[in-house]
């Protein structure tokens, strides 16, 4: 293709990029109003955020019904698989901007340049769900993760906020260091930066196996990074314990999915042969990626139940239960079959409402009693009944236990090893030991909200808001309507594993 025609096919890219200038916007408006108005006015930037979320959601609701295209000289794909995980991301903006209202760590700042931070990691994880070149790969990864170190290190005068920033920054940067070696070895044994080229190549010939499994390691350091998987999940803990909490249950959502939606265009696209309209893949011959990231899900989901045991604070035991959902979902990944990614799919959805379900009693119970320990849940369910009854459904439902939209996604999960592969078997019957021990650490909040006494008698009721009683609701209703009636959704994801095939 000549330079002309390489500008106009950018010129003509821009109308399939509206939902991205939306959000590009939006962070202008902000900076605008961030300069102009008080401090103590700030928090009106936060309705605005939601605005702005909401036309964006609408223009990426318009390109669903849209064919397949790469945009930008194939170096992004406007797809169903895209669009669905451009409203998860939308939708996780939009609910942590109202749980940031509620969030007594943010009170009194000016969390204008926050929303601001908030919106750009949003548009660097549509990029990610997007990407199919190495160059616009790495851009994205680095758009979300600079971000995330600001995002991270927000409270500055917090000596674990700052310990924080500085951990994920270090760990960021190694795993981005990991990855772009990754990719030069990739480049070098295809000559090329386009996923659906690489395919092509590595097909077409026979590589060094030695030098692609090398390449193809290091570049699961910066998947596996973003996604917290074991071994690359050291930030984790630290870093969700010493953020905001809007903050955290940000990170445990957004950016491991668009971690997920960067991983399964990659393996689907790059290192697999698809049929025509890309809805079914094999394997390239040559690297046995399939059982390295079996052994990966296996990992991550046994290490990070495991540790949650021990964990006295919620934010922390949810950062380790953070890190075993990455190897549950990951199952569906190591699949290649549109079953296991639609499960995949499926799971990273209910996922997002019962973990954001789950960070909102946080917050709300930090607002009450000041306090992230467990222990301090002591007659929480006698001190606020609904909050209690709305974190036994979401630890329910994180459980993998019937009647939730958790247990119904473990089910997909489960059933598309069983149906997919016989040699995985053998991941099923840990995933399902896995969902037997976080069963015992979920039990303890639940043990401490209803079966203990506080340390202090306690004679009242404490006062929950009404906006926080109507959010938890907002959660808690979804968790269990769609552990019941999941046909939708489950459509919805099906109808949405589908990708540029990079032959237009």
């Amino acid at each position: 293709m000549d330079f002309s025609a390489r500008i106009q096919d950018n010129i003509a890219s821009l109308g399939h990029f509206l939902p991205e200038f939306v959000l590009a916007g939006l962070m202008i408006v902000l900076m605008i109003m961030d300069i102009t108005i008080k401090r103590e006015h700030t928090p009106w930037l936060g309705v605005v955020t939601i605005i702005g979320g909401i036309l964006a959601l609408i223009a990426v609701i318009a390109q669903y019904n849209e064919p397949a295209i790469g945009i930008f000289n194939n170096m992004m794909a406007v797809d169903r698989f895209a669009v669905f995980f451009k409203l998860i991301f939308l939708a996780s903006m939009i609910m942590v901007v109202f749980l940031s209202f509620s969030s007594l760590e943010l009170a009194g700042r000016n969390v204008g340049e926050y929303f601001i931070l908030l919106v750009a990691t949003t548009l660097g994880m549509f990029w990610m769900a997007s990407a199919t070149s190495l160059l616009t790969i790495f851009i994205a990864i680095e758009t979300v993760s600079i971000t995330s170190f600001a995002l991270a290190t927000y409270l500055k005068t917090v000596k674990r906020s700052s310990e924080a920033g500085l951990k994920y920054t270090i760990y960021g940067a190694f795993s981005t260091g990991l990855m772009l070696y990754g990719f030069s070895l990739l480049y070098g044994l295809t000559g090329t930066l386009n996923v659906h080229e690489i395919a092509q190549s590595l097909s077409a010939n026979t590589p060094n196996q030695l030098t692609l499994f090398v390449a193809f390691l290091l570049i699961l350091g910066g998947f596996g990074y973003k996604i917290a998987s074991v071994p690359f999940h050291f930030w984790a803990p630290d870093v969700y314990e010493g953020s905001p909490t809007p903050v955290t249950a940000f990170f445990s959502v957004g950016p491991k999915a668009a971690g997920f939606a960067l991983l399964i265009r990659f393996v689907t696209t790059g290192l697999s042969t698809s049929n025509g309209d890309a809805t079914a893949w094999s394997a390239i011959a040559g690297v046995n990626w399939q059982q390295l990231l079996a052994v990966v899900s296996a990992a991550t989901m046994t290490l990070g139940n495991l540790v949650a045991i021990s964990q006295n604070n919620l934010k922390r035991l949810l950062a380790y239960s953070s890190i075993a959902h990455a190897g549950y979902a990951l199952m569906g990944v190591v699949l290649l079959t549109p079953e296991g990614i639609n499960a995949t799919m499926f799971y990273l959805v209910a996922y997002y409402l019962m973990n954001l379900g789950a960070f909102l009693v946080v917050i709300v119970v930090q607002e009450l009693i000041g306090s992230e320990r467990i222990q301090d849940y002591r007659g929480l369910g006698f001190r606020a009944p609904w909050v209690a009854a709305c974190m036994t459904l979401f630890l329910f439902s994180l459980t993998g236990l019937p009647v939730t939209i958790g247990f119904v996604g473990k089910f997909y999960l489960l059933a598309a090893i069983i149906r997919g592969n016989e040699q995985f078997y053998w991941l099923a019957i840990v995933a399902i030991l896995n969902t037997v021990i976080s069963l015992y650490y979920y039990a303890r909040i639940f043990k401490a909200m209803y079966l203990e006494t506080p340390a202090q008698p306690v004679t009242s009721k404490l006062s929950v808001s009404w906006a926080a009683t109507v959010l938890l609701a907002v959660f808690a209703i979804p968790t269990f309507i769609l552990g019941l009636a999941f046909g939708p959704l489950l459509d919805l994801a099906t109808a949405s594993v589908k990708f540029f095939s990079g032959n237009l």
